[in-house]
């Protein structure tokens, strides 16, 4: 994790691509993301920004993110060889974090070389770098909101790998899954689960 987790300040400018907050008399250039520009408050105003410090021998940059999602993409995508943190932030300003990773997870080639930035080569390399880590990721709390329970955890897993049997996308399956956890209908047997879950992809 970066030295640096977040900066607190008043925000002095923005654009698409850097905002400049005021620390006590410090100004920080902090490299953002459209995504995250269009999230920031009016000049003047305090915000908190997400950051990581990024060190390469004589220079340091500070990224910065709206949220959790948007920074842990950017720490993913900078470990793939061959991608910076330009690329990255630029891969960041024509995505949806959690679209993106859903269509790494699936091996979408072609949606993903729709992104600025990203050729099919890339788009390849990105697949075979990433997309474990992220399946097993798909399933936690942080990326679809459930609870953090052990019994919960077990239940989804169990009725994701059903479901994957049956023929249907990781996306389509996490997506179900969301939207039965926001009704508080994510209960019951695996059996009963997996009717309803069904009932939601027909």
């Amino acid at each position: 994790m970066s030295l640096i987790d977040s900066i607190s300040g008043k925000l002095l400018s923005k654009s698409p691509a850097e905002a400049v907050l005021d620390i006590s008399g410090i100004r920080f250039r902090i490299n953002i993301s459209l995504s995250t520009y269009e999230n920031l408050p009016d000049n003047g105003a305090d915000v908190e920004i997400l950051t990581y410090l990024h060190v390469k021998e004589d220079l340091l940059d500070l990224y910065g993110f709206k949220d959790l999602s948007e920074r842990s993409l950017f720490i993913h995508l900078n470990s793939v060889s061959g991608i910076g943190p330009r690329s990255a932030m630029n891969i960041l300003s024509g995505t949806d974090p959690n679209k993106f990773k859903n269509q790494i997870i699936d091996g979408d080639v072609k949606s993903l070389t729709v992104i600025p930035g990203i050729g099919t080569k890339t788009a390849k390399r990105i697949i075979v770098e990433l997309r474990e880590n992220f399946i097993e990721n798909s399933l936690s709390k942080n990326e679809l909101g459930f609870l953090d329970d052990d019994t919960n955890n077990a239940l989804i897993k169990d009725v994701n790998s059903a479901l994957q049997s049956l023929g249907y996308k990781t996306n389509q399956i996490n997506n179900t899954l969301s939207e039965l956890n926001k009704m508080g209908e994510l209960t019951g047997s695996i059996e009963e689960v997996i009717r309803k879950a069904l009932s939601k992809m027909i």
